[in-house]
């Protein structure tokens, strides 16, 4: 029992959970062992089986360590026996037919095959609660209960009929045999089988009353006219099960071409990604005609009680009540699994068993935009994490490298300002505050931007916009800057944009800052235009721009759209200029006023920074309306320099 190897077969219904489990305990107790579980899938036994079942089935065999194999064949018995044979198993693990009792007695079964002719291999048939459940009460519905009184009717009106016709002109038993049996034949394309069979006898009862010497009597003198009519009715029952069989094949048919497209349809929605609960919620409605539907979760969910007091709605479309939405009796409607403790309910009609097929693919097809989203979301946490822990990892990169600089130069010019017994001219001593000034302004910076780009990518900058001017702001922005650097071209009158002061200067002198320090030689310009002059638009409205506009080396193309990503410098610019977080922390405050911050190259050479915001309507706005969030907390719609690639060029602020 060491080697135990057991092949389990599913037929498609909701007893292979029952056949898996049991397989599971019997490897228990033989102390392990391989699970195989094989679903054989034959053209009879396909409109019988549930997509939601053998999905369900198969992440159950996949959970427990076993595997999962589908195999398309015409004798189910034959393709199972030669599976298990292939695969060594020690035992086969199978559920109960669930043929009629009758066929069952008088063939023994499929199960009576397959012991039959397992040779030396164990074979253990598991009863379940749908043993025993034939199909016959089925097939007398595949035509309709409507279609099939129709064909009781003509089955007595038709024979009347022919007989009436017959009884018009001259002729023989074999002509009135024949000309009944088209009649017969006729109620058998109406009503099927059973229908046919009884117009059948009807039909000979006229024909010996009527036809057959001695007339006006249901004696037969001769011998042939006896034979005729058995052979009549023997034909016309034959005839009518071809018939009969053809009907409800051409049904079956039509209804499974109508599931392949609806499948089909739901495949290329979701290979197309736009396959999401909701659509497929959506569809449900139509295909299935209910009025509303909805996913429902929860461990206390019962619907076999018709109750679910702790579900959970997921998604619905459609129209549901109050008490439907929250889950409180789905007594009266239709609710199929989609897995454990998700149910999938459609509300106003219970959705016939020749549908539980499609119903169940529906199912799967839930399931698995279900595990799409949570696998979206756990993939956006991974990434806010990922760009978090990266975030982090710079931060105490700069802490540990770059924010040593300033404050060894300023521990060195104290050290020395300390020293008892060196004495420094006043000029020295001028030269050392200086130094220490200088790496006060520097680390002061550094740590600003710092604080800054925690805040940006925390989501917690919420500004707070006012109607602002570019004269108001552009000037204080540049005073930290050497005079004459930058020259300042603004046209009087520009109309004032929304933004909030403090940041819009924030913006500005990092911008400056960075456009001095790369292009120091070159000719630095600062000039605005409004909406109307430049024809500036911001999601749809004018909008206000200021460019600061530099004749330096400039940026290739190809890494302009690449500038804003946090602790990026131009790749000959010392590591002590700076942690690399002007334009990170510029493009970040933009986007938290609603605006926008672009690189373009300059005609002629250099490079043009754009800034755009929306024209000002004159009133105050929160942060909360611009999409942004501030230093008093809030969650911010701003989407910071987190996402750009590698820049050669940034501030060293």
């Amino acid at each position: 029992m060491a080697g135990e190897r057991i092949v389990i077969g599913l037929s498609g219904g909701l007893e292979g959970e029952i056949l898996i489990r049991r397989a599971v305990k019997v490897l228990d107790g033989a102390g392990g062992g391989d699970l195989l579980a094989v679903h054989i899938r034959s053209a009879e036994g396909a409109s019988q089986e549930s997509t939601s079942a053998l999905e369900s089935q198969r992440r159950l065999v996949v959970e427990l360590g076993g595997s999962y194999h589908t195999v398309a064949a015409q004798d189910p018995v034959e393709a199972l026996l030669d599976f298990a044979s292939h695969a060594g198993a020690t035992r086969l693990v199978i559920g109960q037919s669930r043929a009629h009792r009758l066929s069952r007695l008088l063939t023994g079964g499929t199960e009576a095959r397959i012991i039959r002719r397992a040779g030396d291999l164990d074979v253990q048939v598991v009863p379940h609660p749908l043993a025993g459940r034939g199909t016959g009460r089925r097939r007398q519905r595949d035509l309709g209960r409507a279609r099939v009184a129709v064909g009781f009717v003509l089955a007595a009106a038709v024979p009347i009929v022919m007989q009436l016709a017959l009884a018009v002109i001259e002729h023989s038993v074999a002509t009135a045999v024949l000309v009944q049996l088209a009649g017969a034949v006729a109620v058998a394309l109406v009503g099927g089988l059973w229908p046919a069979v009884a117009g059948a006898f009807w039909s000979s009862l006229l024909v010996n009353y009527f036809s057959t010497p001695p007339v006006g009597e249901l004696a037969i003198g001769d011998p042939q006219d006896l034979l005729s009519l058995g052979v009549f009715v023997g034909v016309s029952v034959a005839v009518a099960g071809v018939v009969d069989r053809s009907a409800r094949r051409s049904k079956e048919a039509a209804r499974s071409r109508a599931e392949a497209a609806t499948l089909g349809e739901l495949a290329r929605g979701a290979t197309r990604a736009e396959d999401t609960v909701g659509s497929l919620l959506e569809q449900a409605l139509d295909v299935f005609g209910v009025r509303g539907a909805a996913v429902f979760s929860g461990s206390a969910f019962e619907p076999a009680s018709g109750a679910g007091p702790g579900a959970r709605l997921l998604a619905s479309a459609g129209e549901l009540t109050d008490p439907e939405r929250e889950g409180r009796d789905f007594s009266e409607h239709t609710v199929e699994p989609v897995d454990d403790g998700t149910w999938l309910v459609l509300f106003g009609r219970t959705v016939p068993a020749a549908d539980s097929s499609l119903l169940g693919a529906f199912a799967a097809h839930v399931l698995a935009q279900l595990e799409r989203q949570q696998l979206a979301a756990s993939r956006l946490e991974v990434l806010r994490l990922a760009e978090g822990n990266t975030m982090r990892t710079a931060i105490l990169r700069a802490v540990s490298h770059d924010l040593r600089t300033p404050l060894a130069g300023i521990k060195l010019a104290v050290g020395g300002l300390l020293q008892a017994a060196v004495t420094y001219t006043p000029g020295e001593k001028q030269e050392l505050l200086e130094t220490i000034d200088e790496c006060s302004d520097r680390l002061d910076a550094l740590v600003g931007n710092l604080l800054d780009m925690s805040r940006i990518t925390a989501d917690s900058v919420r500004p707070l916009l006012k109607p602002v001017r570019w004269l108001d702001v552009v000037p204080p922005a540049l005073r930290g800057l050497p005079a004459g650097s930058v020259r300042v071209e603004l046209p009087p009158n520009l109309p004032a944009v929304d933004a909030d002061a403090v940041l819009l200067e924030r913006v500005i002198a990092n911008i400056a800052e960075n456009a001095v320090k790369y292009a120091p030689a070159s000719d630095i310009h600062v000039t605005a235009a409004s909406g109307g002059l430049s024809g500036s638009v911001l999601n749809g409205h004018p909008a206000g721009e200021l460019r600061i506009i530099d004749q330096g080396h400039g940026v290739p193309g190809r890494n302009v759209p690449a500038m804003f990503r946090p602790f990026q410098r131009l790749d000959d610019v010392s590591q002590s200029t700076g942690v690399g977080l002007g334009l990170a922390v510029a493009r970040g405050f933009v986007s938290a006023m609603g605006g926008s911050l672009a690189a373009e190259e300059t005609p002629g050479g250099g490079l043009t920074m754009v800034i755009r915001l929306p024209l000002s309507t004159g009133s105050d706005i929160t942060g909360h309306d611009a999409g942004g969030a501030g230093p008093d907390g809030g969650s911010a719609a701003v989407a910071p320099a987190a996402s750009p690639a590698v820049s050669p060029r940034e501030t060293a602020q």
